[in-house]
């Protein structure tokens, strides 16, 4: 009998999510280019169960139903161009291919265009919620032919994370959209990951509190609807552990240097070439980069002095609950952003995303679950033209209510000398978007001087342009 479900590339996610499909009660084969890989596989987790092995592409091919069902779980790039390009010649017509890695959408329309070319459908799938979501059901966001769709949704709504309202995935859009939207999923994780760092800092290092009071405010703070989320679940976790050799926290063991993987830098570049301000997520990629100039930070530490007091000089609790409110106003414009950037991505590129239903499929599995997504989907549901998050009634009276402590708490980073980028850059976005005139007239000013720009006036239509040479040449009235 035919297997269901075809999975290529058995490292732990691509394992995790045979496991789980095969557990929903549907056939798998499995291939691998390391034949070891499979033979460990099939002999430890998937042993008893209703898997097939695979050794060639051939047999891997013969051994599925059709329309044959293949994810394609290899690192992103030329190596998912290579396994495309093999099976190629052995698909039928409606064959459905499905790369669940993180690929940049660009290369998933581009693959799109190919396959539906050759008689074949392609379906760009973003997977998150790490391991563990892959296993026991993640949030999948799956763009490309839709017509493919209808065929996977039986086993996409059963491995995927179950919530009130159903399961964690929905047709995103045509070509690259799943992609797309799961890249900026990442931005906006980026973005949470610094808030939550900054917040930690600053509690730490300005608050002075220890590990055991951080996990006791970090799983305070995980019950409120504001903040109960995954990110701070696990935090709280974090300051739990003790490094068995030394008896400190282990987090403070870790050498203070982030890696990335390329998804939020390509979510900064997205957001430039359309046009659309992301900066708490551009200060989250740029701390990273930062952090890893690690060598060059412990040397300019020695020659570089900022302000000798960095305690808090008033009640703690009290400074508590404003990094709260801070944290909480922060990742509000981190939302906002992202979701503004998918409108504009979906206006652009023709995807024609349902904004509420993303924020839905977000609500469990993956990394940026939480509960105010709720919110936030209410919010699109109630007005889909929503131009942003900041303006929704209960976003906008948070904001409102929160921002005196939010920039109390900017400022006493400022003053002790603790960085803050990405508190600091969504307290700047909420401002530039809350003023009706910023000083970019000077800006344009300057353009038209130097490179005859030209500008618009804000008294009358028509586009102008100043000899502001002769213009400073002229003499000036008299002062009254």
């Amino acid at each position: 009998m035919a297997q269901s479900f075809g999975v290529i590339g058995l490292a732990v996610m691509g394992e995790n999510l045979a496991l789980n499909v095969e557990r929903n009660g549907f056939p798998v084969a499995v291939y691998n280019r390391s034949r070891e890989k499979t033979d460990e596989f099939m002999a430890t987790r998937a042993q008893g169960k209703n898997f097939v092995a695979a050794y060639s592409l051939e047999e891997f091919v013969a051994a599925l139903e059709r329309p044959r069902k293949i994810l394609i779980m290899v690192k992103a790039g030329g190596p998912v161009d290579a396994v495309i390009e093999q099976l190629k010649p052995l698909l039928d017509e409606g064959d459905i291919l499905i790369d669940g890695g993180n690929s940049l959408f660009t290369d998933t329309e581009r693959r799109a265009k190919d396959l539906e070319s050759a008689k074949f459908t392609f379906i760009g799938m973003g997977v998150s919620g790490g391991e563990e979501g892959a296993l026991n059901g993640p949030s999948l966001m799956p763009g490309g032919t839709q017509s493919a769709y209808q065929y996977l949704e039986p086993i996409l709504t059963k491995i995927a994370a179950q919530v009130d309202d159903g399961p964690c995935v929905t047709y995103i859009g045509p070509g690259g959209a799943g992609h797309y939207v799961k890249m900026v999923h990442n931005g906006i994780e980026y973005g949470d990951m610094q808030l939550i760092a900054e917040a930690y800092d600053l509690l730490k290092n300005v608050g002075g509190l220890s590990a055991s009071q951080l996990q006791e405010v970090f799983a305070e703070w995980n019950t409120t609807d504001e903040l109960d989320s995954y990110l701070i679940e696990i935090t709280a976790d974090v300051f739990k552990v003790k490094d068995p050799e030394t008896g400190a926290p282990l987090v403070d063991m870790i050498l203070d240097a982030a890696g990335q993987k390329g998804t939020g830098r390509w979510t900064v570049e997205t957001a430039m070439e359309l046009g659309v301000p992301i900066p708490t997520i551009i200060a989250a990629v740029t701390a990273r980069v930062m952090s890893s100039y690690k060598q060059e930070r412990v040397e300019a530490s020695k020659q570089l002095m900022g302000p000798s007091n960095v305690g808090y000089e008033g009640d703690t609790q009290a400074f508590v609950s404003k990094v709260r409110d801070a944290l909480y106003c922060s990742k509000m414009c981190s939302y906002a952003q992202g979701m503004a950037l998918l409108k504009k991505a979906s206006d652009t590129y023709n995807f024609n995303l349902n904004l509420g239903e993303c924020a839905r499929i977000w609500k469990g599995g993956c990394i940026i679950r939480a509960a105010f997504l709720n919110k936030i989907k209410q919010a699109f549901d109630e007005n889909p033209a929503l131009p942003n998050l900041l303006l929704a009634p209960e976003f906008k009276q948070s904001i409102l209510d929160r921002q005196t402590a939010w920039r109390e708490v900017v400022a006493t980073a400022a003053k002790v000398g603790i960085p803050v980028p990405a508190f600091s850059a969504s307290l700047d976005y909420f401002d530039s978007y809350r003023r009706d005139r910023l000083p970019q007239n000077l800006t344009q000013a300057q353009r038209d001087y130097f490179g005859a720009h030209t500008y618009e006036r804000v008294d009358k239509g028509g586009v102008y342009h100043t000899d502001w040479i002769h213009v400073v040449d002229q003499p000036t009235a008299a002062a009254v």
